[in-house]
């Protein structure tokens, strides 16, 4: 697994890192991190079983704690980007805190606070060991928040009360409760080294509380008094099977008793967010401590920025037409990060330039089709919600949204330039977008409405085709004209896929008629073959050189002909491989419905020599084609919040009136309809709570060969061989090892000292090898490689230069291994084609930033020499203005 695109965020907390310059986004039951200085994102190798819905970021910035949807945590270096131990906390947690000096963190669950000591200080068997259970509301705890030094931390509750509870026991602070408001507290912060808060409910008052107690006068406990309790707790623990640590148990109205000699909090002011009527409710809130900066966010996508305690308002924007889940702020306070579950928005605003930072959003439903360009650089996705997204592969940021299409997108293309997009629609029109300008400048229509359910464009970019899956016909248009050239009528069936011959003009279509077509473009359109199959069919697709056509149909067999001589060469059985899962609400087993599923995705890979094929399953297969064998199944997620995932139905959520799963459990949450009194019209009445199912909808593979890409229910999916630390050593000797290479490479061999280091396969020592050779002798170097270690040093170049810095020491290894072996290349052509494909899209993305660097400085350049030349003609003027004066007053003199 290498990324996940197309998804930046779905729902729990965001948090920035301890530097301020990246971001951590929940994005379903995996996270990824956004460097927004280097504009770069990456997905961690990790998952939870279920949604993540919060996470706790320690102040170091080394560990994280995820917390799922049941409360199964996971505790995570994100140095090592790996699971360093997982917890079960039993019930749902609502928000996870460290404490500032990283000794303890709080989750909150049901009505009660869990303090556990924090992992990582100390080598410890268990790393999550409780401390203390803090007790005091009466309805679920909602958020937290710490003091600077750590000594006490304060408790939101649904409950429409605010706890603050010591760290320590504190002979003036054990527990206090505020109340003041009339509804849920979304969050409450401390002001800056002070025990003063604020507190913000869901019906947008903020309150401000004044606590007539400094830090520094909190005193512990004396030891008699401590020592009594910890004996009466370890009393009641020795008939425990595990250690339950220290109890507090708070009271809303303690006795007078209990009151003196305590610390008290007086509420200095209260105030209202919305004052201009427009009532809604506020969602989330987020608070800068050394700034005083408010950030709320509110259910219609509006945010304000207040300073405190005075409430000034400095800005308000909407941003988004959904709730506004969750707000963070990075660590100097200058940029805020909101994050939007309704749309998957994910966007950073810096408050002071008033620009944004970030702004990205996935496609709102799921993904259909994707494609690669022919640079493997950029990924076109298109989904249901009619939008047209295009993806950096690199950096895997979204960097423009086609919204032309007035329903949903079933297929995309790239032309063989890479520069046009084509995208078909359920609303009947076929759209090419242009990269250049970022516009759409073609529209082709058929002259009776029909839905466009498969798109094909043929090598040369000039050839559109689409096919209808309500008339059965076959529409051909001119890239260049945007006329309609011709319409393809045969098929008795919806067309389901179409696809170009790369090496000739020849489209071959599927139908749900049992038929694949074969239709000569040059030979006055008519139909070439007709390849006859047992079952309806699904996907159609050609190999890479073009001799060699797959066909996937209903009976879930994928089946290889020879289309010159209409011959079929081979089958594959698959539909045991697909495996399917079980649904919540399925009558039944999954083994029985498996009976029915195929494939309805199919791709080869770059070279041809194994096919991808995925379906209604969480499984993608890669099989071999000559061998006619299941090489490897990919199980794209893990992720139990999705339907179809478990092969047999949990006989617990089995009740005598049916699955559990036809309770509709969403319901009294904030996200959904709040179950009315009898009579009372409110909410969103046609809102369910609904699983998603898991499945894949298109498989592409890179042109560079190196990795491939699945649009899913998660969202777009890429699975690489470059990421991760692998040995793969190639023809490997006994006498090849690091030492001897660095012996080789000192007695200036450098030719053997590169075979070696490409047998031992280790990328940093093949790079210091490279990075060893001079550049004068490059060329000799280059000339004596055996034909084998070309293709090994190209691949190894192709990759050097999305790392290296050293641009124009590899560009002359490329030049002269090009220059040099260039003919022996071009016979083995078919075959190198993804290397030399891989190198040209590095090659290609550094010449785009150079080129831009050198346009900008072009200019200034000759802005300086402008300016300089005209302070040369000013000297040179003021000069012969000075010589006439001296030459007049020198003649006055003779005269």
């Amino acid at each position: 697994f290498s990324g996940l695109l197309g998804t930046v965020y779905r729902r729990g907390n965001l948090s920035f890192t301890r530097d301020g310059s990246s971001l951590i986004s929940p994005v379903g039951n995996r996270i990824s991190l956004f460097d927004l200085k280097n504009n770069k994102c990456e997905t961690l190798p990790l998952a939870t079983r279920l949604n993540i819905v919060c996470v706790g970021l320690s102040p170091d910035g080394r560990l994280a704690v995820l917390i799922d949807e049941e409360g199964a945590a996971l505790l995570v270096s994100l140095i090592g980007k790996c699971v360093i131990h997982q917890f079960y906390f039993h019930k749902p947690v609502h928000s996870v805190s460290f404490s500032p000096d990283g000794k303890k963190f709080v989750i909150t669950k049901d009505n009660i606070a869990l303090m556990y000591h924090a992992p990582g200080k100390k080598r410890e068997f268990n790393a999550f060991v409780l401390d203390k259970t803090y007790y005091g509301p009466y309805d679920e705890t909602t958020c937290i928040d710490w003091t600077d030094d750590s000594k006490c931390f304060a408790v939101g509750s649904k409950d429409m009360s605010t706890w603050v509870f010591g760290a320590e026991r504190w002979e003036n602070l054990i527990y206090y409760s505020l109340g003041g408001h009339k509804d849920v507290i979304i969050a409450c912060f401390f002001e800056e080294n002070s025990l003063d808060l604020y507190t913000v409910s869901q019906d947008a008052a903020l309150c401000v509380w004044q606590c007539d107690t400094e830090l520094d006068a909190l005193k512990p406990m004396p030891p008699k008094d401590a020592a009594r309790e910890e004996d009466a707790t370890k009393d009641e623990e020795e008939f425990l099977e595990e250690p339950k640590g220290e109890e507090i148990h708070g009271k809303a109205n303690p006795n007078e008793k209990e009151r003196r000699n305590k610390v008290k909090y007086s509420r200095v002011a209260k105030y209202f967010f919305n004052k201009e009527g427009d009532f809604n409710n506020l969602t989330s809130a987020a608070y800068h401590k050394k700034t005083h900066l408010l950030v709320t966010g509110f259910a219609s996508g509006i945010f304000h920025l207040h300073e405190l305690p005075d409430f000034n308002l400095i800005h308000s924007l909407s941003i988004s037409d959904q709730r506004i889940s969750s707000i963070a702020i990075n660590c100097t306070g200058d940029w805020i990060a909101f994050g939007c579950s309704g749309l998957g928005q994910l966007l950073v605003w810096e408050w002071q330039s008033e620009s944004y930072v970030l702004k990205q959003q996935g496609h709102f439903n799921s993904m259909v089709s994707l494609a690669y360009s022919p640079d493997g650089q950029y990924i076109a996705t298109g989904g249901e919600d009619g939008k047209v997204k295009v993806w950096n592969t690199s950096s895997s940021f979204c960097f423009v949204t086609f919204t032309e299409h007035s329903s949903g997108v079933t297929a995309v293309t790239f032309t063989s330039s890479g520069y046009v997009i084509l995208s078909a629609s359920l609303d009947g029109t076929v759209r090419a977008f242009d990269l250049h300008r970022y516009r759409n400048f073609r529209t082709f229509t058929s002259p009776r409405p029909s839905q466009f359910s498969c798109l094909a464009v043929d090598s040369s970019g000039e050839i559109v085709s689409a096919g209808s899956q309500d008339s059965f016909e076959i529409f051909i248009w001119s890239m260049q004209s945007g006329r309609l050239l011709d319409v393809l009528s045969g098929h008795e069936g919806p067309i389901s896929s179409l696809s170009f011959n790369p090496m000739k003009c020849v489209l071959a279509s599927a139908s749900w008629d049992k038929t694949v077509k074969l239709w000569d473009m040059l030979d006055s359109w008519r139909t070439k073959e007709t390849l006859i199959l047992n079952s309806d069919v699904l996907v159609v697709a050609f190999r890479p050189d073009g001799k060699e056509l797959a066909v996937a149909a209903l009976n879930g067999q994928i089946t290889f002909w020879d289309h010159e001589n209409a011959v079929q060469t081979g089958s594959i059985e698959g539909r045991h491989d697909l495996q399917m899962g079980r649904k919540e609400l399925d009558k039944i087993t999954a083994k029985q419905a498996a009976k029915g599923k195929s494939f309805t995705a199919l791709c080869y890979s770059a070279d041809g020599q194994s096919i991808l094929a995925g379906g209604l399953s969480k499984f993608v297969c890669i099989y071999n084609i000559k061998e006619q064998i299941l090489m490897k199944k990919f199980e794209i997620s893990c992720n139990f919040s999705l339907d179809a995932m478990e092969e047999y139905l949990d006989r617990r959520k089995m009740t005598e009136f049916g699955s559990m799963a036809l309770i509709d459990e969403g319901a009294g949450d904030e996200d959904g309809v709040a179950i009315p009194l009898p009579g009372v019209k409110r909410g969103d009445m046609s809102y369910r709570h609904f699983k998603p199912e898991i499945r894949v909808t298109c498989l592409r593979f890179s042109p560079t060969g190196r990795s491939w890409a699945a649009t899913t229910t998660e969202g777009l999916l890429l699975y690489s061989l470059d990421s991760g630390l692998i040995f793969d050593p190639f023809e490997l000797d006994v006498d090849v090892t690091p030492s001897n290479i660095h012996k080789t490479l000192h007695q200036k061999e450098y030719t053997m000292a590169i075979i070696m280091a490409f047998k031992l396969n280790e990328k940093k020592l093949i790079q210091e090898v490279m990075e060893s050779v001079p550049s004068n002798e490059v060329d000799v170097v280059c000339s004596s490689l055996p034909d084998l270690y070309v293709e090994k040093v190209l691949e190894f170049l192709a990759s050097a230069f999305e790392m290296s810095s050293h641009l124009e020491f590899y560009l002359i290894w490329a030049h002269k291994l090009l220059m040099l072996h260039g003919q022996k290349l071009k016979t083995r052509s078919v075959k190198l084609l993804p290397v030399i494909q891989f190198l040209q899209k590095s090659i290609q993305r550094h010449f785009e930033d150079v080129s831009k660097l050198c346009e900008w400085n072009i200019y200034n350049i000759k802005y300086a020499l402008a300016i300089s030349q005209q302070r040369g003609l000013k000297r040179l003027a003021e000069g012969t203005s000075a010589e006439e004066e001296d030459l007049d007053s020198d003649s006055d003199y003779l005269m």
